[in-house]
């Protein structure tokens, strides 16, 4: 039908036109089974891939469905081979599954379930699976421990049969957890729709397709809602594992306002706290700290501490190795990440899934603009040129080391300072990643600077300023790339990065996009010098984030300071 939205492509791409009558419920059966790539205004594209499917596949969507919601949505025939490789596809997903053994004692061994004999012939002779299918009960059964579950599950997806995990998961010790209609400040609450969709999806009621999974939310979208909607669904002890103790506090903060969970029922695990309590809430660093590098890690026994009913993974794209290894032994509990983009720059988006479990909830960033749960941002690259004096050691630097000298190009300074006049009275972040240019700028706004080595203390009190209007602008380092409440901010000004990280680009956008009164308008400057390996990166970085939508208006130094000089521009 020629105004069907779906163009469906034979490399498996398929394009959107989002101003197709039917373009909302394509997106929607779109979404279920397919990966966006990019969504700008008129045409977004997705891709069909084997770990798309499989997410599909995971969350109970029928193969049949796909293929219906290809050829029902498409505007052109669906190329034949297309719907074939997605049938491969889906095929190989339940090829394999993991049951609980009903005759092993306590539950402690599961049965791996293959198709036909000739399937686990295959298998238990691959090089990462034979070590772990040692005991084969029939043909097509092995009896394996339940530590190897998730060991088992990582070997299967690299083989490109991943498992369906229907040996289900440990209760855990029972909390009694409620969601408040009013929060502690006296603010109604309850979830939104989208929130509480994300939560069912991942609950599932209990059953075994439900109780591990990934949310993909953007920043300020309220990803820390959707798991205290899950805590509050499992009614269980709770282990919530974030990436500072910044974060821990306020993940604990949101708890108390939020749920009817007493002060002392939470507990904070990290630095000099170490207390477990029905809810815990600790870092990544904790749990991957050890007194020297060939040591063991001196408290990954907090997994053991309890009888945990669930898991939650903040930033779940982090997931430092130590905590994969960890986590391929606790498949036997629920386990939620939380992320605001699956992309790993190391490529282990197949191990999140195999560990922690397929994507459950993805809403698009542009969706949540349109509907205002989340700020309209303007994205803006800055390009400044490399002074004189710097020309000629740039020329002969190393490729690293040119990457630091237009980084820390002096000039960036004073673009800072007119982008501060340009924007006057909006709450301003400047996140950077080198110290001493970092100290150059803070000196020279006369703005309090958080870095790594700042105390908690008084790290804690600069960021509760902030968030009280005291200072009108904070430098800050890679230490506020992540989980960081900070609503008020509108103007973030990043002047040096790490390297192409779309992750990192997107995060820092997510400092700014939560809602605002009044415009719920943000600004996002990427200062860079012109003309080197620093704007090779940048627009690297930007892919991300064009991705979903958003556009970057390019101006150099000299346009920017005549506008700040006649009025605060656009």
């Amino acid at each position: 039908m020629s105004d069907n939205p779906l163009i469906v492509q034979s490399d498996l791409t398929v394009l959107v036109d989002v101003s197709a009558p039917r373009y909302p419920d394509a997106r929607d059966a779109l979404a279920r089974f397919a990966e966006l790539v990019k969504s700008p205004e008129h045409i977004h594209t997705y891709r069909i891939s084997p770990l798309s499917i499989w997410n599909a596949c995971a969350a109970g969507v029928p193969i049949d469905e796909i293929v219906g919601a290809l050829a029902d949505f498409s505007r052109f025939a669906v190329p034949a081979h297309v719907l074939t490789q997605v049938r491969d596809f889906a095929a190989r997903f339940g090829r394999v599954r993991i049951e609980r053994d009903p005759a092993s004692l306590g539950g402690e061994q599961l049965l791996v379930f293959t198709s036909d004999a000739v399937l686990a012939e295959e298998l238990c002779h691959g090089k990462q699976l034979s070590a772990l299918l040692t005991e084969r009960v029939w043909p097509n059964c092995f009896r394996i421990r339940q530590i190897d579950r998730g060991r088992i599950k990582q070997g299967l997806i690299k083989a490109g049969f991943p498992a369906e995990d229907i040996a289900g998961y440990s209760t855990g010790e029972a909390l009694a957890v409620t969601l408040r209609t009013v929060t502690r400040h006296g603010v109604p609450f309850a979830l939104r729709d989208y929130q509480d969709a994300a939560v069912q999806a991942f609950h599932a009621q209990g059953g075994d397709r439900g109780g591990s999974g990934v949310i993909v939310l953007p920043c300020g979208a309220g990803k820390t809602i959707v798991a205290m909607g899950a805590i509050a669904a499992v009614q269980a002890n709770t282990l919530i594992l974030t990436t500072s103790v910044s974060a821990v506090r306020q993940w604990i903060a949101e708890l108390l306002d939020k749920t009817g969970i007493s002060e002392e029922m939470i507990g904070e695990y990290g630095g000099a706290t170490k207390a477990v309590r029905p809810i815990t809430v600790a870092t990544y660093q904790m749990l991957t700290h050890r007194a020297r590098t060939s040591g063991e890690f001196t408290h990954l026994a907090l997994f053991d501490e309890r009888n945990w009913g669930l898991i939650v993974y903040d930033e779940v794209h982090l997931l430092p190795a130590p905590v994969f290894q960890i986590t391929a032994t606790l498949q036997a509990r629920r386990r939620l990440g939380l992320t605001a983009t699956l992309v790993r720059e190391d490529g282990r988006e197949d191990d999140v899934f195999a560990l922690i479990g397929p994507k459950k909830a993805d809403v698009p960033w542009k969706v949540l603009e349109r509907q205002g749960w989340i700020a309209t941002a303007v994205c803006t690259e800055v390009r400044v040129p490399l002074p004189e004096a710097a020309r000629l050691p740039y020329a002969v630097a190393e490729s690293r080391h040119k990457f630091r000298i237009a980084s820390e190009n002096e000039e960036k300074t004073p673009v800072v300072r007119d982008i501060m006049a340009r924007h006057a009275g909006e709450p301003a972040l400047i996140i950077g990643m080198y110290i001493e240019q970092l100290e150059t700028i803070a000196h020279s706004l006369s703005a309090p600077l958080i870095t790594g080595t700042t105390a908690q203390r008084k790290r804690d009190l600069l960021f509760e300023q902030f968030r009280a209007g005291l200072i009108p602008a904070l430098v800050v380092s890679k230490v506020a790339n992540f989980a960081i409440d900070l609503p008020d901010a509108s103007l973030a000004i990043q002047i040096s990065g790490t390297f192409g990280s779309r992750q990192e680009e997107a995060q820092r956008l997510g400092r700014v996009l939560r809602p605002k009164a009044g415009a719920n308008q943000a600004h996002f400057y990427s200062v860079i010098t012109a003309d080197t390996v620093e704007q090779d990166f940048a627009l690297k970085r930007q892919l991300f984030l064009c991705e979903q939508g958003y556009e970057y208006a390019i101006r150099d130094a000299a346009e920017l300071r005549v506008d700040a000089s006649g009025g605060t521009g656009s």
